[in-house]
């Protein structure tokens, strides 16, 4: 698969996104006692760049970042004015949260595996 410019452009972009919004969300965690179990996985940008996704990771499960979620809102405004003080861009995307599900079910693989390995022996 061969990338384009403009993917490559793109992935850019979301790196400097993951950086910034990571350090910003580290400053309010130290603030808020309830965002210190969130943690952000990755940040996926919409091939318009009109689009943010942040996607966060808590071991205490999807329930709890559900509890989080809405106090995550009230963050958003000024976490989109922060940005556009510290990148270097025409217009900054919209921003989406959602809950990142992937490492759940790689754990869930690996005990599985662990277990079949176990009946093996």
């Amino acid at each position: 698969m061969r990338s384009t410019v403009q993917d490559i452009k793109r992935r850019q972009k979301e790196s400097l996104l993951y950086r910034e919004i990571s350090k910003l969300f580290l400053e309010v965690a130290l603030d808020n006692p309830g965002f210190q179990s969130l943690f952000i996985n990755k940040v996926v940008l919409s091939p318009d760049k009109g689009l943010c996704t942040v996607y966060f990771y808590s071991p205490k499960g999807i329930d709890f970042f559900k509890t989080q979620l809405e106090a995550l809102k009230l963050f958003k405004p000024s976490l989109r004015k922060a940005l556009s003080q510290t990148i270097n861009s025409r217009r900054v995307p919209q921003i989406v949260f959602a809950f990142d599900s992937q490492l759940e079910k790689q754990e869930h693989i690996e005990q599985l595996l662990d277990q079949i390995k176990q009946e093996n022996d």
